[in-house]
C-alpha cells in the first residue's frame, strides 16, 4: 500500500518536530510504541528502526531520495514495520540501538537505520543509505528485499545473532562499573599528556578532520593549568579557542557556532547550530577571558549570547533546540531545493553592493572574501561563487593595508556586521528545531547564569531565570518529576539523567547568579530524587533512564562524553558543589562514589572523559567555600562578588548570608555553616575558606583577592 501525497501517516499526531517532516511520507510510518511492536508480532514482520533529528542533513537526504518515493515506500510497507524516532527526544533508545550498530558496523551516526526482531533485538544496522546500489554497496531498495527474504528463509539465524548482540549490550552495560582503580592528581596529569599527543599545534583542536568543538576538554585543560602551572595547557586551551573564533565555524555575522567544521582548519563547517553547543562554548570562552583576560573571548561568549536570546529562546522562556544546516537559497527566485550553509553564504558582489566599495575592500580583506569564492572543497557543489567569513586578518594587518587606525577598521567591520546581519534577517531562514528540552536548557541556564556574573550583564540573569522558572513550572510535574520535552503546551517523556544532571547544575550557577535561595532549594530537591530514580544500587554511579521509565533491552549506564557530556560527569560535579555550599556529605559521597564506579574506564584512556576529569579536579581539590555576609544591594558586596567573579576559581561555590532575618533564615536551613560567618561591624564581610577550614573574615577588597589567589 502507498499513501496519497495528500494523506499523513501516523506522524502527523506526534509534536517532535522531526517526526512531523515525515509525517506525508508514503511510508506507514509508527512512533515508538506498543502499537507498532504489537503489528510486527501480529504480522511476523521485522521491524526497521530509523532513528534521527529534525536538522540532521543526512537524514534529509534519506528521507527525499528514500522516503518520500512511492517505489520504495510499497516495499517498505510490505516487507517492515517503519518506526521513526526523535534522537533527541528519546535519547536512551537511540543509545541502545547505536551501540548496537557500531558493535555491528564499526562506526555509527544519523540517520541510524537498524532492523530489529518483533521483541526488539537488533540484527543488522547502518547509517545512510542510498536508493540505489552504488559502489558494489546494496542500496535501501535491496536491502528491504534482501532483509525480507532472510526473514523467511533464515529466520533461526537472525534471531540467534539478535540474542548473541543483545546479550553482549548488555554485558558492555554491566561491565562498564567492574573493577575499581585509584584515582588522583596522576590521572589528570596523564589526560593533560594524552592531549597533548593529539594536539593540533598549528591549528589548535585535537586530532584531524573533522574536528568538533569538544568544549570541556578545553575547561579541562584550564584547570589543568591552573592546578599545575603547566603553561602549554593554556596555551592549548587559548590557542584552540582562538582558532576557532576566527575560523567559519563561527558565525561572524550573527554569533554563535556552527556544530563542526568539516576540515582541520576550522574554515567550512557544518552549518545546523545546536543550542548545547552554545551553551557548553560559551562557558569555556567565559572561563578562557578569567583565566587570561582577553577581551576576545569575552566579546564571543557575548555575541553567542545575543545569537541565543535573539534566535533561540521562546516568548515563554525556554530555549529552542536547534537550527538547521539547510535553507533556500536567497538568490533564488522561485526556490526548490534546500542547500547546506545557504543562510550564511555571500556572493562578493553582493557585498559591494551592501556595504559600498570602500567599506566591502575593508570587510572583504578581513574576511577572506574572494570574488569567485573561497571554498576549494566543495564535494557537493554547493558552495560555488560563495564565500564563508572566516577572520583571514588581524585588525592590525587590516589596519596597515589600507592605512588607518585600529580604531577605525574596528567601527567599519562593526557598521558592516550589523548591517548585513539585518539584510540576513530577511534571507530564508533555516529550520527551527522549537522543542524545549530539560537537559538543554540545564546547560544553556549555567551559562547565562555564570555569564551574568563575569561580564556583568543582568540581562543574562534574567534569560536564565525565565528559562528556569519556565522548566520548574511547565516541565517539572506537579509529583516533582522532571519530564524531558515541551513543545506547544505538550510534555512528553520522562526526564533521563542528564535531565536532572544537566538542570541541576543550572540551578546551582542561577543560584550564585542571583542568592535566591528557591533555586538552590530545588537544586537539591532534584539532585536526591536523581538519586532515588537513577542510583545504580549494585555498581554504582547513574541510570540513564529512572527506575519509572520504559523498559528497554538494556538499562544504560555511561560517562563517556559525547557532544554533550555525560549525565555521569555533570551529576557528580553538581553533587559536588551542592554538598559543598549545604554541608551534606551525603551528595559528596554519592559524588564520589560515581567518579569511583567509572575509575577503570577513567584509569585507562582519562582525556576521553574531559567532564569526569573537571569532576575529579573539584574532587580531589583544593575547593573554596565562599561565603559573602551582608547586605545585598551594598556596593562593598557587589564589588566582592565582582572580584570573585573576575578570577578564574573553577573548584569554588559561593553562598550568601544576608542581613534580612526571613532570607537569612532560608539559606541557613540550606546551608547551616553559614550560621556564623555573619556581617562584621555591619558591613559587608568575606569568608574564604577551604575544605570548610576558613581564613580570617575581611572586608578589605585587596585581602580577599590575596585570599581567593
Amino acid at each position: 500500500m502507498v499513501r496519497s501525497e495528500t494523506e499523513p501517516n501516523r506522524l502527523i499526531h506526534e509534536k517532535s518536530p522531526y517526526l512531523l517532516q515525515h509525517a506525508y511520507n508514503p511510508v506507514d510510518w509508527y512512533p515508538w510504541g506498543e502499537e507498532a511492536f504489537e503489528k510486527a508480532r501480529k504480522e511476523d514482520k521485522p521491524i526497521f528502526l530509523s532513528i534521527g533529528y529534525s536538522t540532521c542533513h543526512w537524514c534529509h537526504v534519506m528521507e527525499e531520495e528514500s522516503f518520500s518515493k512511492p517505489e520504495i515506500a510499497k516495499i517498505m510497507n510490505e516487507t517492515v514495520v517503519a518506526i521513526k524516532v526523535d534522537r533527541e527526544e528519546r535519547p536512551d533508545v537511540d543509545h541502545i540501538y547505536m551501540q548496537a550498530v557500531m558493535a555491528m558496523t564499526g562506526s555509527g551516526g544519523w540517520p541510524l537505520s537498524a532492523f530489529l526482531t518483533p521483541d526488539l533485538k537488533p540484527f543488522y544496522g547502518g547509517t545512510y543509505f542510498p536508493p540505489e546500489d552504488r559502489w558494489g554497496r546494496p542500496g535501501f531498495a535491496t536491502l528491504l528485499k534482501e532483509i525480507a527474504g532472510k526473514w523467511k528463509t533464515d529466520r533461526e539465524k537472525i534471531l540467534k545473532s539478535s540474542d548473541e548482540l543483545t546479550k553482549a549490550l548488555r554485558a558492555h552495560m554491566e561491565s562498564q562499573t567492574a573493577q575499581a582503580e585509584t584515582l588522583d592528581e596522576r590521572t589528570l596529569k596523564t589526560a593533560y599528556h594524552e592531549l597533548g599527543s593529539r594536539y593540533d599545534q598549528e591549528k589548535g583542536g585535537f586530532g584531524s578532520a573533522p574536528k568538533f568543538p569538544q568544549s570541556y576538554i578545553h575547561s579541562f585543560l584550564l584547570r589543568y593549568w591552573k592546578r599545575s602551572n603547566a603553561q602549554d595547557a593554556l596555551e592549548m586551551a587559548d590557542k584552540t579557542l582562538t582558532e576557532m573564533a576566527r575560523g567559519g565555524m563561527y558565525d561572524h555575522i550573527g554569533g554563535g557556532f556552527h556544530r563542526y567544521s568539516t576540515d582541520r582548519e576550522w574554515f567550512v563547517p557544518h552549518f545546523e547550530k545546536m543550542l548545547y553547543d552554545q551553551a557548553i562554548l560559551s562557558k569555556s570562552y567565559l572561563e578562557a577571558y578569567q583565566a587570561t583576560g582577553h577581551e576576545d573571548f569575552a566579546r564571543v561568549a557575548r555575541e553567542i549570547f545575543d545569537y541565543v536570546l535573539r534566535d533561540m529562546q521562546s516568548l515563554e522562556g525556554g530555549f529552542y533546540s536547534a537550527e538547521d544546516a539547510d535553507s533556500f537559497p536567497p538568490e533564488a527566485v522561485e526556490p526548490t531545493k534546500k542547500s547546506e550553509g545557504a543562510f550564511y553564504l555571500w556572493y562578493e558582489a553582493d557585498l559591494i553592493h551592501h556595504l559600498g566599495t570602500e567599506d566591502a575592500k575593508i570587510f572583504n580583506y578581513y574576511f577572506g572574501v574572494e570574488s569567485h569564492g573561497n571554498v576549494e572543497n566543495d564535494p557537493h557543489r554547493e558552495f560555488s561563487g560563495k564565500n564563508i567569513l572566516f577572520a583571514a586578518h588581524t585588525l592590525g594587518e587590516t589596519a596597515q593595508k589600507f592605512g588607518k587606525s585600529e580604531g577605525e577598521i574596528r567601527k567599519i567591520i562593526t557598521d558592516a556586521r550589523n548591517k548585513l546581519l539585518e539584510i540576513r534577517s530577511k534571507r530564508p531562514r533555516p529550520h527551527l528545531d522549537d522543542k524545549i528540552l530539560a537537559d538543554w536548557n540545564g546547560l544553556m541556564i549555567s551559562s547565562l547564569a555564570f555569564g551574568a556574573r563575569v561580564l556583568g550583564e543582568d540581562r543574562y540573569r534574567d534569560a536564565a531565570q525565565r528559562s528556569a522558572d519556565f522548566i520548574l513550572a511547565k516541565v517539572k510535574r506537579e509529583d516533582g518529576r522532571l519530564m524531558h520535552r515541551y513543545r506547544e503546551g505538550e510534555v512528553s517523556v520522562t526526564g533521563f539523567l542528564e535531565d536532572y544532571a544537566f538542570f541541576t547544575h543550572g540551578l546551582i550557577d542561577l543560584y550564585e547568579a542571583t542568592f535566591d535561595p528557591k533555586y538552590l532549594t530545588e537544586a537539591q530537591f532534584l539532585a536526591k530524587d536523581m538519586f532515588r530514580l537513577f542510583w545504580d544500587e549494585s555498581g554504582g554511579g547513574f541510570f540513564f533512564t529512572g527506575k519509572d521509565a520504559e523498559k528497554l533491552i538494556s538499562r544504560v549506564k555511561e560517562a563517556a562524553d559525547g557532544a554533550i557530556p555525560s549525565g555521569n560527569s555533570v551529576a557528580a560535579l553538581s553533587l559536588l558543589r551542592l554538598g559543598r555550599m549545604t554541608m551534606d556529605r551525603e551528595m559528596e559521597t554519592w559524588a564520589n562514589s560515581t567518579v569511583e564506579a567509572f575509575s577503570a574506564q577513567l584509569a585507562q584512556f582519562p582525556s576521553g572523559f574531559g567532564q569526569m576529569m573537571i569532576a575529579l579536579d573539584f574532587a580531589i581539590g583544593p575547593s573554596q567555600e565562599i561565603v559573602i555576609a551582608g547586605d545585598g544591594d551594598s556596593a562593598l558586596t557587589q564589588e566582592m562578588i565582582r572580584t570573585i567573579y573576575s578570577m578564574f576559581l573553577p573548584s569554588k561555590v559561593v553562598v550568601f548570608h544576608p542581613l534580612d532575618a526571613a532570607d537569612a533564615e532560608s539559606i541557613r536551613k540550606l546551608s547551616p555553616f553559614v550560621q556564623e560567618q555573619v556581617a562584621l561591624g555591619g558591613k559587608p564581610t568575606a569568608y574564604v575558606c577551604r575544605n570548610y577550614m576558613c581564613e580570617f573574615p575581611t572586608s578589605d577588597i585587596s585581602k580577599l583577592r590575596k585570599l581567593l589567589s
